[in-house]
């Protein structure tokens, strides 16, 4: 069922692309891999970006999260411009206002699933007020965290992945094809949860998939191909 959300529900503006062409090469070898997309994402707001491989959605997130510039156009987090930041604020504000979901989790194997967090507490430089109970019991792990990632199912990876996420009290959340290692099963349950979180929590969630069937609780759901980004109707 999606989120109805309102025009008070629509502020604060999380991430706002406008016009971002992205190329690489260079004269006859020149490839457009963005093509002048734009999309605004709200607090509170659950996007899914839908499109086949090599359809541009790994660099969408790329820029989007700020890990590349655009070639032309201008990327906002959260009102600041990504391009104007020097890399050290760049560094910082993917810190602690970012949180990543990967493909197939990105746990640390070597640690226990407590310890995940416990290394996230001494890399943060400023105290977040999430309760680490709170936020387990929320996802319905809080009896995994003495466990490794080798000792979870894909989908309990997957929860402890998106509690990482949010762990930092992220402003948007940007996840990577989330449920490509997981059945269908496990994969709709994982999208639910990212739309109830993102409603519950406020925060601004964009996935990336090249499954359809993966939109149903998405508040908003744009198509990719080509490099070129088109709202479904």
């Amino acid at each position: 069922m999606k989120h109805s959300i309102s025009k008070s529900e629509q502020t604060p503006t999380v991430l706002e692309m406008t016009d971002v062409v992205k190329k690489f090469g260079s004269k006859h070898t020149e490839v457009d891999a963005l093509k002048g997309i734009s999309i605004t994402v709200h607090a509170g707001e659950f996007v899914s970006i839908v499109g086949p491989s090599g359809s541009g959605k790994s660099t969408f997130l790329t820029i989007a999260g700020g890990l590349q510039n655009a070639t032309s156009g201008t990327v906002l987090l959260n009102g600041a411009d990504w391009s104007a930041l020097s890399e050290h604020k760049r560094s910082r504000a993917r810190f602690e206002s970012l949180g990543f979901i990967l493909q197939g989790s990105n746990l640390v194997p070597f640690l226990r699933i407590s310890e995940q967090f416990a290394f996230l507490d001494h890399l943060r430089k400023k105290v977040i007020p999430t309760n680490l109970d709170q936020l387990l019991t929320s996802l319905d792990i809080d009896d995994l965290r003495h466990k490794y990632p080798k000792e979870l199912s894909g989908g309990e990876r997957e929860r402890v992945a998106i509690a990482k996420a949010l762990y930092n009290d992220p402003s948007l959340i940007l996840a990577d094809e989330p449920t490509a290692s997981l059945d269908s099963e496990h994969a709709f349950d994982v999208v639910k949860l990212l739309a109830e979180q993102a409603h519950s929590r406020q925060k601004a969630i964009v996935m990336v998939t090249h499954d359809e069937r993966m939109t149903a609780w998405s508040d908003t759901t744009y198509r990719m191909r080509d490099g070129e980004l088109v709202k479904a109707a």
